[in-house]
This record gives C-alpha cells, sequence and structure tokens, in this order.
C-alpha cells in the first residue's frame, strides 16, 4: 500500500466528492513553495492514519509551485507579504475545486529565514496575512495556521514525512518485518507495546547537520542538567486521531548543529588553517602559504590540487596532498566532542541508539559524498567507504579532471564537487563515526536522495500530524449514519405499526362513537314515546256531541 502511494502518478481526480486536500506553505530562506495534498475519506478503523497523497494535475505533475525571495525579505515591509504570497495561493485555488475550498485547511510554516528575524518583526508578517489572506481566498485558515516553526518542528516533520512513505506507521502481522519494543511516553504503568521498527534520518546540508530517530525505551539522564538539556531534543507527539490511543505515541530525538554542514565545516577548517599557519609564520618567521611558490600543503584536497583562501585581504595558497587519513586527523578537533558519556558533535546530549536493531537514511550531503564522485550511493559499508575516499584523495588532480571531462562521474558533479570531495568525505565519516559515534561496522545506514524514486519534503509530515485528528471526525460521522440508518430502518418497521394501531383506534373511535349515537337515539325514541302516553292518560275524555 506504502509503495502504490509514493509510485502513483495518476492524475488526482478532482470530481470525486469523497476526496479531501490540504494546503502547505514552506516558508524557507530563500523562497517560498506551495505544496497541495489529497486524501480519500478515511477508512474507518481508528488504527490506521489518513492515506495522504500530493496532489498532481491533469498532465500527473505534482501541485507545487516556487517563488523568490524569502519571506524574511519583507521584514522592513510586512504590509508587502500577503502580495507576495498571493500568487502561490492563487496556484493552489485553481487546482482544489471550488466546492472543497472552505473545508480545506492551509498552513503557511516558516523556516530558518524568519526564525533570524527579531520576535516583533516575525509578528507583523504573520499578522499581515492572517488578516489579509481570509478576505480574498476560503480556504481554512486559523490563527494557529500560520507561525514560525522552529527546527526540532521540522526536524521532526521530516522523520513522520519519511517514515510515513516507508510505511512505517502502519500495523503488520508480517513475520519478516523489523519490529522493536517500545516503552509508550507518558504512561503511568509503563505500557509496552511491539511495532514497526522507523527509521532515523540523517541529512547534512551545507550550513547544518540534523539527525532525527525515535526512542522506543524509556530514557535516563547522567544529571539533572542533562536532563533539562534533554527537554529541547526529544519531542513526544500522538500521530493517532484519538489521544487516548497510544499505539501511534512517539518518542523522537531531534537535534540540529549548525556549522556542521559540509560547506561551513570547509570555511571553518580554512578559517583555522590560515589563524594557525598565520602564526607559525610570525613566530618562525616562515612564509609558508603565503606565495604559490611555497604552498600550505592540505591534506584533504586531491593531489597536487591548487586551492586559494582569502582573509581580511589577505591570500594564501594550497595544495593537496590527498591524505585521507591524516586529514580525518585534522579535522577531529572540529567535532568538539567532549568526554561525558551520552553526547554527540560540540557535546550536546544524545540518547543511545539501539545499533543491533535500528536503520537510518542519510540525505543530502551524506548520499553526494557516496554517489556523486565514488559512486557508491545506498547502503553504506564503512570498509569499502573509506578504501574508494582514500583511492580518490590520492589520485593526481589531473586524473580526476579528465575523468570529469569523460563524464564518469554523477550528471550533477561539478568541478566544486571534484575539489572538496575527499575533504567533505572525511567530514562525512567523522561526525557519523566519531560524532554520533556510530561503530565501523553498522550496516543500516542508506545514503539516499529520494525515497521510490520521490522527493520527500518535511512538508508532508506536517499536514500529516496537523489533520491527525480528521479521522476521529469521519470515524464519528460513519458511526453515526451506522447508527442513523439502523434507526431509519427500525423506525420504518416502528412507524407502520404505529399507523395501523392508531388507525384501528379512530375506527373502533369512531364505531364507538356512532353506536353511542345509536344507543342515544333509540332512548329519545323511548322517551318520546312514554311521555305521548302519559300526556294522554292525564287529559278528562271528551265530550260527544249531540245530533
Amino acid at each position: 500500500r506504502y509503495l502504490a502511494r509514493v509510485t502513483d502518478t495518476e492524475a488526482t481526480d478532482t470530481n470525486n466528492p469523497n476526496l479531501n486536500y490540504g494546503i502547505v506553505v514552506d516558508c524557507g530562506s530563500s523562497g517560498s513553495r506551495i505544496f497541495v495534498y489529497c486524501w480519500p475519506r478515511h477508512n474507518g478503523n481508528p488504527h490506521d492514519l489518513l492515506d495522504i497523497k500530493q496532489m498532481r494535475d491533469k498532465n500527473r505533475k505534482p501541485v507545487v509551485m516556487k517563488i523568490k525571495p524569502g519571506i524574511s525579505e519583507f521584514a522592513s515591509s510586512p504590509e508587502k507579504v500577503s502580495d507576495y504570497i498571493s500568487p502561490l495561493l492563487s496556484f493552489a485555488a485553481e487546482h482544489v475545486p471550488r466546492a472543497k475550498h472552505k473545508e480545506t485547511p492551509l498552513y503557511i510554516l516558516c523556516t530558518a529565514g524568519m526564525r533570524i528575524l527579531p520576535e516583533s518583526q516575525q509578528k507583523a508578517i504573520l499578522e499581515d496575512l492572517l488578516t489579509d489572506i481570509p478576505v480574498h481566498f476560503d480556504f481554512l485558515f486559523s490563527d494557529s495556521h500560520a507561525e514560525v516553526i522552529s527546527g526540532k518542528q521540522e526536524g521532526v516533520y521530516a522523520w513522520i514525512g519519511i517514515n510515513f512513505v516507508l510505511g512505517r506507521f502502519e500495523h503488520t502481522d508480517d513475520e519478516d518485518e523489523a519490529i522493536v519494543e517500545v516503552h509508550i511516553p507518558g504512561s503511568e504503568n509503563k505500557e509496552t507495546i511491539f511495532r514497526k521498527r522507523t527509521v532515523g534520518i540523517l541529512d547534512m546540508g551545507g550550513v547544518s547537520t540534523q539527525i532525527a530517530y525515535e526512542v522506543p525505551k524509556t530514557v535516563s539522564f547522567a544529571s539533572s542538567q542533562q536532563e533539562e538539556v534533554a527537554k529541547n531534543l526529544l519531542a513526544e507527539f500522538n500521530l493517532g486521531c484519538d489521544a487516548h490511543q497510544t499505539e501511534h505515541v512517539y518518542r523522537v530525538y531531534v537535534a540540529t548543529f549548525l556549522g556542521f554542514g559540509g560547506n561551513a565545516a570547509r570555511q571553518r577548517y580554512e578559517d583555522s588553517l590560515f589563524t594557525s599557519t598565520a602564526l607559525k609564520n610570525r613566530l618562525l618567521a616562515k612564509q609558508t602559504g603565503m606565495t604559490s611558490d611555497s604552498p600550505y600543503l592540505d591534506p584533504c584536497l586531491p593531489l597536487d590540487a591548487q586551492d586559494e583562501i582569502q582573509q581580511n585581504g589577505q591570500r594564501m595558497y594550497l595544495r593537496g596532498t590527498g591524505d585521507f587519513n591524516l586529514c580525518r586527523e585534522i579535522i577531529q578537533p572540529f567535532m568538539n566532542k567532549t568526554n561525558e558519556t551520552q553526547t554527540s558533535l560540540n557535546g550536546v546530549y544524545q540518547p543511545a541508539v539501539h545499533f543491533q536493531n535500528s536503520e537510518f537514511y542519510g540525505f543530502s550531503e551524506f548520499y553526494y559524498c557516496t554517489e556523486d564522485v565514488l559512486r557508491m550511493g545506498g547502503d553504506y559499508n564503512a570498509a569499502k567507504f573509506i578504501k574508494a575516499a582514500k583511492d580518490y584523495c590520492a589520485t593526481k588532480w589531473s586524473v580526476l579532471r579528465e575523468r570529469f571531462d569523460r563524464g564518469l562521474y554523477a550528471s550533477h558533479a561539478d568541478l566544486h564537487r571534484l575539489k572538496y570531495q575527499c575533504f567533505k568525505s572525511a567530514w562525512m565519516y567523522e561526525v557519523f563515526h566519531s560524532g554520533f559515534s556510530f561503530p565501523v561496522s553498522y550496516g543500516n545506514l542508506k545514503t539516499a536522495l529520494q525515497v521510490y524514486d520521490k522527493e520527500v519534503q518535511w512538508t508532508l509530515g506536517a499536514i500529516l500530524y496537523r489533520t491527525r485528528f480528521l479521522p476521529l471526525r469521519d470515524i464519528q460521522q460513519e458511526n453515526f449514519r451506522g447508527n442513523h440508518s439502523h434507526w431509519r430502518s427500525f423506525s420504518f418497521v416502528y412507524n407502520h405499526y404505529l399507523f395501523f394501531a392508531c388507525f384501528l383506534i379512530v375506527l373502533l373511535s369512531i364505531l364507538l362513537y356512532l353506536l353511542r349515537l345509536r344507543r342515544i337515539h333509540r332512548r329519545m325514541l323511548h322517551s318520546s314515546s312514554s311521555a305521548s302516553l302519559w300526556i294522554e292518560g292525564d287529559l278528562p275524555p271528551q265530550k260527544i256531541a249531540g245530533p
């Protein structure tokens, strides 16, 4: 079922009256995108979630539209925000059937760009949306439908979306399915259930790295301070439509690390190189890296690759030595690990991962590092990855350029990827194994760009979470209809009997009334005859006239 959900590319049947719609606008830092989702009526089983899919137009293309710039660009002119977002909403209004507009929820969720704005500017932008949109559009849009979401919320939504597409929220009796024992969060008697094992997410972008995974067992803390920190990293939520049902209650750990993305890490590395080399040059009266004739020998660049760093008007020259192991050793301090137990990057709390019974998907840089150049995307194997990365780093830059010109690498791989692949491979490896403490023998990581050849957005998780109570409405309606139809069939028979009973009573009443009238009439006749006899008996006899 879940495979059909994402492989189904048929156009959405907008004439189907039982189809419901939902709209999510992702207001990011560089632009805003609108996604239209649809789902049939809930099947009535309170254990199942809504079967949400992305809406497709007549040409079978996903109903998605993007505009630039990011919404945060209107911080100084919030009154223009509703005009800025209007084309997106008009686009959605054209695709959602007009009769469904009033019951179609609209969510406008703002992410990174808006988070860095002062709260007063955030409020002004949201206020303009909440005031103007209901005037021009009939979508279901309340105050809680427009907000700036945290990195934690975004991570939770991404986790929900991936696991929903993979079918990990569905129930199974299949013995081959991986299951996990779960201690239900918030249950007083520490209720335990067995259900499908969910997958964790590792996502390394250009600026930040994020990890999200379910914590099935109740966690313990080394200190009260650690417990306080953990509250901001653990999210407990119920995806079920009934708050009293616990089978869809999840406890998810989400942590975002700014500065730990691939590009940001390279920038930190270069800044450190520049500062440390400049200091050594002053102390030792050397000119290392100051001219192209005496470049700094960088183990994190491919062999003989050349690069430059510019800082404060000064330039530093680099030449690669392609030493993968030395590169790993140099960048390890950038993990900012501590000696405290249950911690990861920057010493941030991380609950234990059950490595023997877990599964993770690595997105973005985890995929690019393994696939674009090394062509090893998919199932991750640390030993094979290290060998391939070492060979790549030790290969001369001229040979790498020749392979690139021959088209031996992924179609979207460019010269920037070629130059920094050595560093990013080492960075990804260290973040995964040293930062997040995954053993080198871990064999359940899949690096991927898409799931079932589809890009899964966090907006899917957002619409699923925010519409989670809608099935309850459908279930209640179905129950009402069922009871009502039973009552109608019962009342139909009952009314017939009642009608006949009333008819008989009325008929009997009429007969009794007629009989009574007849009896009264007889009495009247009998009384009148008796009165005439009495009158005749009281009169004196008449005299007979003589002749």
